[in-house]
């Protein structure tokens, strides 16, 4: 794929699926329905699913994935329906990739090259779509071989690298270049994104987060008013942003909405869209957003907790939203939930039920990076005076000869900014200050 590459042409659009998925030990099937989100990944990507199967097996079949009776069961429903691609919920190999074309005569994507290429089909900013290309090139470069099955070895002579080479590996050579150059040109995305985000280092930032199609887009445009673009379908948002949110009696936080995370999100996707993530990995605090309508949230939550994990995110403070509580079927479902995650704050972004219990959860978690801190600097050392009356609360200001002792309510991430020669601080609840001692030398 190259950045000029028609988005149309990125999706399998209006082809017919035969869908298929295969549980196994250490991968259950979530659900009732073992293809219900298969099936909403394909519809996103433009298919027409025509009919789909399903198979428990204690281990795979290493040529075909699925046994010899499924695999003649997929071809007669491959055949009856005319199908155009077969769609696995499985990550396959390129020899199975292979061996399951020349047995149906079809297309076969595995379950992450199908995201990738969702992925392509919603980039919309020069960053994403160079980001989604780098994740699709190091996800085809193992998989070369089946693209040039076609291909006889070119013999050796003048004009060529060395005697046996073959297009094949020429082509290796130039995606290897493709991928090298992608990789440096994000990582000046990267460096720019980060000094963006640490150029907010003195707001309140709240970042959205949650599994795909769980509302945080709705949620960003309750709250803000941003008009964020809002689709009931995968991956609706792929790029990052960042909205101002006025909390009653409190004041303004930054809240940004980002990229929603599914379950065995391809990994280099997480590693191209590091950039993206920033904003997550910066923010004081997580709102994981669930769609507690679903069977599967406890699930989802599971998926998304893995991907922050993978983000250096698992220990950031983090709030549970349960949205779309209009949407319940069995109120049951919701107390189960609540049950095991009882800090957890039901909503609906789509009615407004639920938003004043979550914005005072919100400004109660954010609270807790506040702390009530001494302050003695100087009595003419007015940068450190004129920073604490715009960032902090001051409740007592007392002179003593040429120096001012100020007793404040101040946020702990702000500390390093008054820090310094001549300013001693210390926290009035005997709390440690970070790094090294408080009276800089």
């Amino acid at each position: 794929m190259t950045l000029d590459t028609p988005r149309d042409e990125l999706t399998v659009h209006l082809e017919q699926a035969i869908l298929v998925s295969v549980a196994l030990p250490d991968r259950p099937w979530v659900g009732h329905d073992p293809l219900e989100e298969l099936r909403g990944l394909a519809t996103t990507a433009g298919a027409i699913v025509a009919g789909g199967i399903t198979q428990k097996r204690d281990a795979i079949h290493p040529g075909t994935y699925i046994g010899k009776g499924k695999l003649d069961e997929l071809q007669g429903l491959v055949k009856a329906a005319d199908a155009d691609v077969v769609i696995f919920d499985n990550d396959l190999s390129p020899a199975q990739i292979r061996n399951l074309e020349k047995a149906t005569g079809v297309k076969v994507l595995d379950r992450s090259e199908l995201i990738l290429d969702i992925f392509a089909t919603r980039a919309r900013t020069m960053e994403a779509r160079l980001q989604v290309e780098l994740a699709q090139l190091e996800y085809s470069l193992p998989r070369l071989r089946k693209m040039w099955t076609h291909l006889s070895p070119m013999k050796g002579g003048i004009g060529l690298r060395g005697p046996g080479e073959t297009q094949l590996e020429e082509d290796r050579r130039l995606v290897a270049l493709r991928i090298r150059d992608l990789k440096e040109r994000l990582v000046e995305v990267q460096a720019r994104k980060e000094r963006e985000v640490r150029s907010r280092s003195e707001e309140h930032t709240v970042s959205l987060v949650g599994y795909t199609n769980a509302g945080k887009s709705t949620l960003m445009n309750r709250l803000t008013g941003a008009g964020v673009y809002v689709e009931d379908k995968l991956f609706s948002t792929l790029d990052t942003r960042t909205r101002q949110w006025h909390l009653k009696d409190w004041g303004r936080v930054l809240l940004s909405d980002t990229v929603g995370f599914i379950r065995e999100l391809p990994h280099h996707l997480i590693a191209s869209f590091k950039a993206t993530l920033e904003e997550a990995r910066q923010a004081r605090l997580l709102l994981h957003v669930v769609d507690a309508s679903t069977e599967a949230a406890e699930e989802h939550i599971k998926a998304v907790g893995k991907v922050l994990d993978e983000l250096d995110c698992g220990s950031k403070p983090t709030l549970l939203v349960l949205n779309k509580v209009d949407r319940l079927a069995d109120p049951l479902s919701l107390h189960v939930l609540q049950k095991h995650h009882p800090r957890a704050v039901a909503i609906s972004a789509a009615t407004g039920q639920g938003l004043d219990e979550l914005t005072d959860a919100v400004i109660e978690a954010l609270s807790a990076d506040f702390a009530d801190a001494e302050v003695i600097t100087s009595a003419g050392n007015g940068r450190v005076q004129s920073y604490l009356s715009a960032h902090a609360d001051i409740y007592r200001q007392q002179f003593v000869d040429d120096h001012v002792i100020i007793h404040c309510h101040l946020p702990r991430h702000l500390l390093h900014h008054i820090q310094g020669r001549g300013v001693q601080v210390r926290f009035l609840d005997g709390t440690p200050l970070p790094g090294e001692n408080n009276e800089e030398r």
